[in-house]
């Protein structure tokens, strides 16, 4: 499975944008997604995830009430609403998708990342 992220950007604190992540294979809609973020200098950290019916999810306590995720399986398509954006938000954002869900999971597949850049 191939995941391709986008709808990164520019935005000011205290905006909104979403990503997407759009994967190749209709077997996505068996697979838990999860979204990741690297800011410059820090580790990968984990942000959300989703079930792969959307049933369940997860938040870091970081994003927990700004940020949202979704999918839409008949488009192969999750999502990831942000809001309340702020400069620590800054980072390459990542989709992911694995069989597994839950805390720690590793995860099989990777989208290539989707630059977000808060200003203050």
């Amino acid at each position: 499975v191939q995941l391709q992220a986008s709808g990164g950007g520019l935005v000011q604190a205290g905006g909104s944008l979403r990503l997407s992540c759009v994967a190749s294979r209709r077997t996505f809609n068996t697979l838990a997604v999860g979204w990741f973020r690297q800011a410059p200098g820090k580790e990968r950290e984990f942000v959300a995830a989703i079930s792969w019916a959307g049933y369940s999810t997860l938040y870091a306590d970081s994003v927990k009430g700004r940020f949202s995720i979704s999918r839409d399986n008949a488009k192969n398509t999750a999502y990831l609403q942000m809001t309340s954006l702020n400069p620590g938000d800054t980072a390459i954002y990542y989709c992911a998708a694995d069989r597994n869900y839950g805390p720690g999971v590793h995860y099989d597949y990777w989208g290539q990342g989707t630059l977000v850049t808060v200003s203050s």
